[in-house]
């Protein structure tokens, strides 16, 4: 899954929808967490994932990507594979003829009610795994950010299906960082993990695993397992999926480098899955790496595995081609169901299993792993952007396009090195400024004002050609705006430790730079501020912030 940008409706209209709409479910036994594999948690069976990737028309999957091909989609649009009961309820008896205990869904719509096949998918003892993003909102590799948008569409998501047991957990990513020159997003991707965590356990739902799903990039795949589970236990994923294709048609265990892969993983803490396999360089799939994924060499490591993909797309990927109300199983459907028909394991009972291993040391900076383990990217806070822009007396006019974002960027933060402190997000040095996380509206307009004062808020300074006006600043001396800006400093690198105030309820900043409905969004929006585009092609600001500093000039073209 790539990188991606807006909502499609209010974070207001994904609660009243998505919290009413998981508030009745079929039950079954919820999957629970222990060391390194996952079990039932009635009767402590453990518990192998025999999955299959079940989204139609999205182009989500990391089969389908490449590092070389960015994060530009052909299309933002999906279709909801949990909100249409007449496709889930036609698909499920197949799914039930590959003994299917668990599908992925690549991306959801929160403000859709899921009742009617989550509880379809729980009577046939079907778990499922979501992605917490969608085409259009979720961490860009290029340019990486972790805001408000992005955590009011993650927590509508988990709002809108935390209530059913049969969810398994939440992909916070898929192939963010996916070659050695994007290490830096995974640092994001890892605040996403912390944050929905927290989240989970501040609404008191039951405990719901939040994990990362990674591509095999060879340079980088042992720094990746190890940069997600090492350190805080709060900021750390709970289960690792590994999107993998390197056994192709009748390969082994040796050939695959399955073998390589099991011995990394035999020391890791959490459970650890093929969150994607099924190469299909050799046609059709065999998938004789089953027998080998379920049984002895594999299965004291692994918890089992998802195949790319249910439906036949223009990918050659498929299991079964659908039109309308037909279904029509292909070979690899039938080679598949052979396999997996001869496929039995056990495994350990929870009672009797004591975890001995530990997490991974984190990463050291080299030239192929660029994020910083600590400090990560300060939690979002939609108040607190909020607090900082009224506060403001120079600001983003309304006149502004967002295409000249990148360049006055550049002119402004080249004008001090000090002017964009509070602005920065730099992985690689574990430096963040207190409103990096705020849309990019606000963070012009702090850029600006900041500019501003150290020119003693002469009108002159507020200017930029006309992107700039002065605006009335609100009081912000008592209360908790004092109190947020207090910790944030006035040169915006404090550390705020306030819980994240942007949810599934209200995800967006409310502030008077701020866009609730997401990040693509473009309207004006009062003091002459413009709802920004987080993902409209700007360069990374830690980029900007970089330059403006190394060049010393006021002015840095872009």
């Amino acid at each position: 899954m790539r990188g991606y940008g807006a909502a499609s409706a209010t974070a207001v209209a994904i609660a009243a929808t998505s919290l009413f709409m998981s508030t009745v479910s079929a039950a079954v036994d919820p999957i629970v967490i222990k060391g390194s594999k996952f079990f039932y948690k009635t009767n402590g069976t453990q518990f192998y994932i025999k999955g299959v990737a079940y989204q139609q028309d999205y182009n989500g999957g990391g089969a389908n990507q490449t590092a070389s091909t960015g994060n530009s989609f052909t299309t933002v649009d999906y279709t909801d594979p949990l909100a249409d009961f007449s496709s889930c309820s036609r698909d499920i008896p197949y799914l039930q003829q590959l003994q299917t205990n668990t599908i992925r869904v690549y991306a959801i719509d929160p403000t859709k009610d899921h009742s009617q096949c989550m509880n379809a998918l729980a009577d046939a003892g079907i778990y499922v795994i979501s992605d917490l993003s969608s085409p259009s909102q979720s961490i860009n590799r290029d340019d990486p950010a972790w805001n408000d948008q992005l955590y009011a569409r993650y927590t509508s998501v988990v709002d809108s299906l935390a209530n059913y047991t049969n969810t398994l957990g939440f992909f916070a990513g898929n192939e963010v960082s996916n070659a050695p020159n994007n290490t830096e997003a995974s640092a994001f991707v890892k605040a996403a993990v912390r944050d929905t965590k927290a989240y989970i356990k501040s609404m008191n739902y039951r405990t719901i695993g939040v994990g990362y799903a990674t591509n095999d990039d060879a340079e980088i795949r042992v720094d990746m397992a190890d940069y997600f589970n090492c350190g805080d236990s709060a900021s750390a994923i709970d289960f690792w999926g590994y999107n993998i294709y390197s056994w192709c048609g009748d390969s082994s265990y040796t050939t695959s480098g399955y073998d390589v892969r099991t011995k990394e993983f035999s020391t890791y803490s959490v459970p650890a899955f093929f969150a994607e396999y099924g190469c299909n360089k050799v046609e059709p799939r065999t998938f004789t790496d089953v027998s080998t994924l379920y049984g002895p060499l594999m299965n004291g490591v692994w918890s089992g595995g998802i195949v790319y993909m249910y439906f036949q797309e223009a990918n050659d990927f498929g299991l079964v081609s659908v039109s309308g109300n037909s279904v029509t199983p292909n070979q690899d459907f039938q080679n598949l169901k052979q396999e997996l028909s001869n496929v039995t394991v056990s495994g350990v009972n929870s009672a009797s299993y004591n975890p001995t291993n530990s997490a991974a040391a984190c990463p050291t900076l080299d030239q192929t792993w660029a994020a910083e383990a600590t400090p990560l990217p300060p939690s979002p806070n939609q108040q607190l952007c909020s607090c900082m822009y009224d506060s403001l007396g120079c600001v983003v006019a309304s006149g502004a396009s967002t295409s000249d974002y990148g360049t006055l960027f550049g002119q402004v933060c080249g004008y001090g090195a000090s002017i964009c402190d509070g602005i920065a997000a730099n992985a690689s040095t574990g430096t963040y400024g207190a409103y990096g996380m705020c849309n990019s509206t606000e963070q012009l307009a702090y850029a600006f004002n900041q500019y501003y004062l150290g020119q003693s808020a002469v009108a002159s300074a507020c200017s930029f050609g006309g992107s700039a006006t002065t605006k009335p600043t609100s009081s912000s001396a008592s209360g908790a705006c004092a109190t947020l800006l207090n910790e944030a400093g006035t040169a915006g690198t404090g550390t705020v430790t306030s819980s994240p105030s942007g949810t599934g309820a209200a995800g967006g900043s409310s502030g008077s730079g701020s866009s609730a409905s997401g990040s693509a969004s473009s309207s004006k929006g009062s003091a002459g501020s413009l709802k920004p585009s987080m993902e409209s092609g700007l360069l990374p600001m830690v980029f900007i912030v970089t330059m403006a500093a190394v060049s010393g000039m006021g002015m840095i073209l872009l």
